[in-house]
């Protein structure tokens, strides 16, 4: 695990990235989508071009988008860790 210290910053960034637990990691990427979707609807115009509107676009597009697919991703690993300690035990 000890790497050297001259890493690039896109190395340190995917470790980084890498060591967050599986659900955390689809939240975020599943985030980022909502968020860029956003974008993509404020440059189509669908927004008001207000700053309030746009911050709030993105945050409930970013923030449902992201808390949505963690919980449904934490449910999936806790299910799957519970099949799993149920197939051991038999």
């Amino acid at each position: 695990m000890n790497q050297p210290t001259t890493q690039t910053g896109a190395r340190e960034a995917r470790s980084w990235f890498a060591r967050l637990g599986l659900p955390l990691r689809i939240g975020l990427v599943c985030a980022a989508a909502g968020i860029i979707l956003a974008l993509v609807g404020i440059f189509r115009g669908n927004v008001p071009l207000n700053p309030l509107s746009i911050f709030l676009a993105l945050l409930i597009s970013g923030g449902s988008w992201g808390v949505v697919s963690w919980a449904v991703a934490t449910a999936a690993v806790d299910v799957e860790q519970e099949v799993s300690e149920a197939e051991a035990d038999e």
